[in-house]
C-alpha cells in the first residue's frame, strides 16, 4: 500500500470552484419523503451563494455540500425549503453511523407501532365491507356507529399518519408538493367524503352514502409498513461503509515518557511512537522504526498474501499485524489517515450521481404535481361522464390516482444500486470516485495503458552494461547513478539503487536538467554528463551509428537501452529491464474478452514496447510517447467515437487520465496521477480494471432494472387508478390496493439493489 493512498479520496475541482477555498459537509436531513424532494433540496442547496454542488442520496436521507458556505446557512436553507437539517461535522464516522442506526432502528419502530395501529382499525373495517355488508348509511344508528369509526379514524389519521400530513403542510407552504402531499390529499378526501356522508346523507344520492374510512386507515397504515421495510432493507446497504468503519480500532498502544499506554484512538498524536503486537489491528497510518512483521493489506488492496515491513516501511490504519512486534511512529492520524479518506471517499461516490440518476431525480420533481393534475382531470371525467353515484367514483378515482403514483420507488431506484455497487467495488481494492465514472465505465469501448508501473512493476532493474568509450562498469554506474539521484522517474531509481547495492559512492550534481520525453544532463565531478534516449544524443550531436545493433538487440528482449555520454562523447549503454506484472497478461485477456479494444502508450523506444506487447497479447501500440502526445493519442480515439478508459501510474500520464472518459490510477503511483483519475486501483493488479468494469456493468443494469421497474409501475398504474377497466369490466382500484402496491414497489427497488451485495466478478 503507497504512501498516496489518503490523496485517491479528494474529488477533483469543479470547473465551477473559485480560487475561494472549498470544503465538504454532510447534512442529515429530516422530512424528506419522496424523490421529488431531492430536486427541491439540492436546489435550495445550490442556490446559496457559496456552494459549488449539492448532492442529495435519498436512501441514505443526507446531502453532501461542497462550497465555502457557513453550516448555519446551509441548514437555513434546507428549513426554508420546508425540510429539517443537522450536520454531521464533528462527529467520529463511528459516531455517525451508530447514531444513524439508532435514529433509523427508533424510526422503524415507530412506523411499525403506527402501522399497527392504523391496520388494527383498517383491517376489520375492510374485512367488514368484504364479508358482512356494505358500508352504506341508511338508517340513525348506522349514523352514529359510522361517526365513532369516523372519528377513531381521525385518531388514527393523527397518530399514525402525521408525518404525512406536516410534510404536506410545510411543502404546500413552500408552494411546492412531494409524496407526502399525494398521501394526504388521497386520505384527507377519502376520511373529508366519508364525513359528509355521515353528517349530510340525505343530501346526497342513496347509492353514493358509501363510507371510505377503511381506506384512510388502511393507506396510511400499509405505505408506513412500506417505509419500515424499506428502512429495514436500507440498512444492509451501507455494509461496505460500515466494515470499513470496523477496521478501526478503538485504542492504541503509545510510548510515552518510556512507558507504553493504551489510550483511545482520538488522542494519538503525530510522531507519537506506537507499538503493535501480533494480531494486532495498526491504529494509524506510520512508518517503521523499529521490528520487522508482516501485515495483511487485503482490506485496501484485496491482495490475500501478508506483505513483509521491516524498518521505513509505511503501515495503514486497519490493516493487521500478523507475526512479529514493531513499533511505528505515527504520521498520519484521525481523518488524515488513508483508511479515513477511503471511507471518506466512498461516502462521496456513493452520494453522488451518475447521469441517469439525475434524469430521475428531474422527471421526479415534475411528477407530483402532473400526478395531481391527472387526479383532478379523472375526477372530472367522472363526474361528468360516470354512471350513478359519479360523486363517490370521482372521489374514489382521484384518491387511487394519488396514492398509486406515489415516487418512492423511483427516488430509491439510484441511489440503492449506487450504494451497494460503490460498496462492492471498495471491497475489491476498487475506489470509484463518482456516480458519473460508475455509469461511464460500463461503456467503455477502448483501454488505454501506460507500460512502465501499470503493465509492468515499475521497479526495472539494471540487467547488462555495454561498454563503448569506458572501461570501467563501475565508474560509469557510479557517475550515471550520481546523474539520476535528483530524478523522480522509475528508471532512474533502479539506476541509484544498483550503484548503492554495488557499494559506489556518488557524487553531487550540479546543474541538473531533465529533458522531457528525452532524458537528463548534468555536471558531476567536472564531467558533462548525458543519460537518455537515442534521440537526446542526435541533439546533442553525439555518435551512437556503431551500437545502434547493441541497443536494438536489447530492445527486442524487452530491455530499455538507455545511453550514456560523457564530455560529448558515448561511454556506454545500460539495459534496463521492467518485468511484467504476473497477472497482467490475464487481466489484458479479461479485458478483450469482453469486447474492449486495449491500446499501450509508452515513453520507452519502439522495440521494446513491441516486445512487451507481444508478451502480453496487445497488437496496438505506440511507442516514444512523449507525456502531452499521450493525452493526444485519447483524444484521437475519441474522436474514432470511443469511449476512452486510460490507466496510468506516473506524472506524465496525468493529462491524459484527466483527458479520458474514465481515468484509472494505479494506487502504487504518483499523487499527480492518482488525483487526476476517476477510479484509483489499490492493489496496482489490471485485474481491477476487468472489476470495475464488471461491477460498473451490474450496477447499472441494477439502476435500469429499478427505474424502468419504477417508472412502469407509476406510468402503468395511474390508467389503472383513473378507472380506465371500469368501462370494459366494470373494475374500479380500490386505493386501498394502490396503497399496499405503492408501499412495496419501493420494497421491490430496495431489495433489487440489495442484490447486487452478492456479485462477484468473473474469476481470474
Amino acid at each position: 500500500m503507497t504512501e498516496h493512498a489518503r490523496h485517491q479520496m479528494e474529488s477533483k475541482p469543479s470547473k465551477k470552484a473559485s480560487s475561494t477555498v472549498t470544503m465538504t459537509q454532510e447534512l442529515i436531513i429530516e422530512g424528506a419523503g419522496c424523490a421529488s424532494c431531492v430536486g427541491k433540496i439540492e436546489q435550495a442547496l445550490n442556490n446559496v451563494s457559496g456552494v459549488v454542488k449539492a448532492e442529495m442520496n435519498f436512501a441514505l436521507r443526507t446531502v453532501s455540500v461542497t462550497g465555502s458556505v457557513p453550516t448555519e446557512t446551509l441548514i437555513k436553507a434546507v428549513e426554508n425549503a420546508g425540510y429539517n437539517a443537522k450536520s454531521s461535522l464533528g462527529q467520529a464516522e463511528q459516531d455517525l453511523l451508530e447514531e444513524k442506526e439508532e435514529a433509523d432502528q427508533g424510526y422503524y419502530k415507530r412506523l411499525i407501532r403506527e402501522m399497527s395501529i392504523a391496520l388494527a382499525l383498517g383491517v376489520p373495517l375492510m374485512a367488514y365491507g368484504i364479508f358482512v355488508g356494505e358500508m352504506t348509511i341508511t338508517t340513525g344508528t348506522e349514523r352514529l356507529v359510522w361517526l365513532m369509526v369516523g372519528l377513531m379514524t381521525l385518531g388514527v389519521m393523527l397518530f399514525s399518519g402525521k408525518h404525512f400530513y406536516v410534510g404536506a403542510w410545510k411543502s404546500f407552504a413552500n408552494h411546492s408538493a412531494n409524496m407526502d402531499t399525494l398521501i394526504a390529499l388521497g386520505t384527507g378526501t377519502a376520511w373529508l367524503y366519508s364525513m359528509i356522508v355521515v353528517l349530510f346523507p340525505y343530501a346526497l344520492p342513496e347509492m353514493a352514502r358509501h363510507v371510505y374510512f377503511e381506506a384512510s386507515a388502511m393507506i396510511i397504515g400499509l405505505i408506513n409498513l412500506g417505509l419500515a421495510l424499506e428502512i429495514k432493507a436500507r440498512g444492509r446497504t451501507s455494509e461496505a461503509i460500515k466494515r470499513l468503519v470496523g477496521l478501526q480500532p478503538k485504542t492504541a498502544r503509545v510510548i510515552r515518557d518510556a512507558k507504553e499506554v493504551d489510550i483511545a484512538i482520538e488522542q494519538v498524536l503525530r510522531n507519537d511512537h506506537v507499538r503493535v503486537r501480533p494480531g494486532e489491528k495498526i491504529s494509524v497510518d506510520g512508518v517503521v522504526i523499529e521490528g520487522q512483521t508482516s501485515i495483511d493489506e487485503s482490506m485496501l488492496t484485496g491482495e490475500p498474501m501478508p506483505v513483509a515491513k521491516t524498518t521505513g516501511d509505511e503501515v495503514i490504519a486497519g490493516t493487521i499485524n500478523k507475526s512479529g512486534s514493531i513499533v511505528f511512529k505515527a504520521t498520519r492520524v484521525g481523518k488524515d489517515t488513508a483508511l479515513a479518506q477511503i471511507i471518506t471517499m466512498v461516502k462521496r461516490a456513493q452520494n453522488s450521481k451518475p447521469p441517469i440518476g439525475r434524469l430521475a431525480d428531474a422527471i421526479a420533481a415534475y411528477f407530483v404535481p402532473v400526478v395531481m393534475i391527472v387526479a383532478v382531470i379523472s375526477a372530472l371525467v367522472w363526474l361528468n361522464f360516470g354512471p350513478s353515484p359519479a360523486i363517490a367514483f370521482a372521489m374514489v378515482s382521484a384518491t387511487t390516482v394519488l396514492i398509486i403514483a406515489c415516487p418512492c420507488a423511483l427516488g430509491l431506484a439510484t441511489p440503492m444500486s449506487v450504494m451497494v455497487g460503490v460498496g462492492k467495488a471498495a471491497e475489491a481494492g476498487v475506489l470509484i470516485r463518482n456516480g458519473e465514472a460508475l455509469q461511464t465505465a460500463s461503456k467503455i469501448t477502448a483501454m488505454v495503458l501506460d507500460k512502465t508501473g501499470t503493465i509492468t512493476l515499475g521497479s526495472p532493474k539494471i540487467t547488462n552494461i555495454h561498454l563503448v568509450h569506458a572501461s570501467n562498469e563501475s565508474e560509469v554506474l557510479a557517475l550515471a547513478a550520481s546523474l539520476e539521484a535528483g530524478s523522480e522517474h522509475p528508471l532512474a531509481l533502479s539506476i541509484v539503487e544498483s550503484a548503492q547495492e554495488r557499494g559506489l559512492t556518488l557524487s553531487k550534481v550540479e546543474r541538473f536538467a531533465a529533458i522531457a520525453g528525452h532524458g537528463v544532463e548534468g555536471l558531476v565531478a567536472g564531467k558533462q554528463l548525458l543519460f537518455g534516449n537515442e534521440k537526446l544524443m542526435l541533439d546533442k550531436a553525439i555518435v551512437v551509428s556503431d551500437v545502434v545493433d547493441v541497443a536494438q538487440q536489447m530492445a527486442s528482449e524487452a530491455k530499455t537501452p538507455i545511453y550514456f555520454a560523457i564530455d560529448g562523447q558515448l561511454a556506454a549503454i545500460i539495459a534496463v529491464a521492467d518485468p511484467i506484472k504476473e497477472d497482467s497478461i490475464s487481466a489484458i485477456k479479461r479485458l478483450k474478452n469482453n469486447g474492449i479494444r486495449v491500446v499501450m502508450l509508452t515513453g520507452d523506444n519502439r522495440a521494446t514496447a513491441k516486445a512487451v506487447s507481444e508478451k502480453v497479447g496487445i497488437t496496438e501500440f505506440f511507442a516514444e510517447v512523449l507525456p502531452e502526445e499521450k493525452a493526444q493519442k485519447v483524444a484521437e480515439l475519441q474522436m474514432q467515437n470511443e469511449i476512452v478508459g486510460m490507466t496510468g501510474d506516473g506524472i506524465n500520464d496525468a493529462p491524459a487520465l484527466a483527458l479520458a472518459n474514465v481515468g484509472f490510477a494505479i494506487g502504487t503511483g504518483t499523487d499527480v496521477a492518482i488525483e487526476s483519475a476517476d477510479i484509483t486501483l489499490m492493489r496496482g493488479s489490471l485485474h481491477g480494471l476487468a472489476d470495475a468494469i464488471a461491477v460498473s456493468k451490474a450496477t447499472l443494469r441494477n439502476i435500469k432494472q429499478n427505474l424502468l421497474g419504477a417508472f412502469i409501475y407509476n406510468i402503468a398504474g395511474i390508467p389503472f387508478a383513473a378507472g380506465i377497466l371500469y368501462p370494459f369490466f366494470g373494475v374500479l382500484l380500490s386505493p386501498v390496493i394502490a396503497g399496499a402496491a405503492m408501499a412495496f414497489s419501493s420494497l421491490t427497488v430496495v431489495s433489487n439493489a440489495n442484490r447486487l451485495r452478492f456479485f462477484k466478478a468473473q474469476a481470474h
